[in-house]
């Protein structure tokens, strides 16, 4: 009786600080959208139904109001800004988690070059989520940055939910609906939902030597080792024999915008096994597919079978331009 009082007590807690952290973030994005000139709205609406959902989706599931704050005022502007998250979050399905949003917006403002001036702002907001809990509740531990010999750095954070039914389903979602590139989300489908390989398909490949892909211990700043999982996807040279949940780690977001915007590189990483055929990658799909939806009937979520759409802000309001630390 008692241990079960104490796993009801940690759940409280656990929810008090999803509620805490996701009205942080939120505020935090509106925060950073105004400070540029450019229309960055989407983003903040991204980030909107992509946490209303996972708000959605645990249990008890939490009110829109309770994550914003209880807030009247700012659930009344956000719902006009913004309606869509507030409409669709409990039909259709994110395409990222939220902290890859904000990593989005801080790039854009501090610009890709400033590796120091983005480790340090997503340090600064992580410190800030991780207050007061020691649970993995909505923020990353790890951020990747991959690049060629070119200046154009690449990044991506571990993945940021709440939960193992919520990072596996975002997993899914990232895989199907085109959020990663198509040989990535190929990668992470010869082994998901499981970590056991495919044999029926293998759409692994191996990273020219001109790519690094070098992961870091966001509170720390320390560099890692990729873990067994990414040298199995992306033929990362490792002596680590951690499998993390193949599509939870940084290097895959990262590699990912890498491949979206180097051709040169895309075009000399073609899965070469014979197992890499467009049959099997259906089939692949499929199970995956199939997966989803049976974590997604768990959670009591029913989807439409369609995968959320940012929007542009309804009413964009004047901003001002002063820029990020870093």
């Amino acid at each position: 009786m008692a241990a079960e009082q104490d796993m009801t007590e940690d759940y409280l807690e656990d929810e008090e600080v999803f509620r805490r952290n996701a009205y942080l973030l939120i505020e935090k994005m509106v925060e950073l959208s105004n400070r540029t000139r450019e229309d960055t709205s989407m983003l903040v609406d991204e980030i909107l139904h992509s946490i209303f959902f996972l708000g959605h989706i645990i249990f008890p599931p939490c009110s829109l109001k309770s994550l914003l704050d209880d807030d009247d005022e700012i659930y009344e502007h956000l719902n006009d800004r913004y309606p869509e998250p507030f409409i669709r979050y409990s039909s259709q399905l994110p395409r990222r988690s939220p902290l890859s949003c904000v990593l989005d917006m801080i790039v854009h403002l501090i610009q890709q070059e400033n590796e120091a001036g983005i480790i340090v702002q997503i340090k600064a907001l992580t410190r800030k989520l991780m207050d007061k809990t020691k649970s993995k509740i909505l923020f990353s531990t790890t951020l990747c940055i991959s690049r060629t010999s070119s200046s154009v750095r690449y990044y991506g954070v571990s993945m940021s939910t709440f939960g193992r039914p919520a990072g596996k389903i975002m997993v899914a979602a990232s895989c199907l609906c085109s959020t990663w590139d198509d040989y990535v989300a190929d990668a992470v489908m010869t082994y998901y939902p499981s970590k056991e390989k495919k044999p029926y398909f293998d759409g692994t490949f191996q990273l020219p030597s001109n790519v690094t892909c070098q992961a870091v211990n966001i509170s720390s700043g320390e560099r890692m080792n990729p873990c067994r999982s990414c040298g199995n996807l992306f033929g990362l040279h490792t002596e680590s024999t951690q499998k993390w949940a193949y599509g939870n780690c940084a290097e895959v977001e990262s590699v990912s915008k890498l491949l979206k915007n180097e051709k040169q590189v895309r075009d000399q990483v073609q899965p070469r096994s014979n197992l890499f055929t467009e049959e099997g990658r259906q089939r692949a799909k499929e199970c995956v597919l199939k997966d989803l939806k049976n974590l997604l009937k768990n959670v009591g979520f029913e989807w439409d079978n369609n995968f959320y759409t940012p929007q542009r802000a309804k009413t964009i309001v004047s901003t001002t331009t002063e820029e990020v630390d870093g």
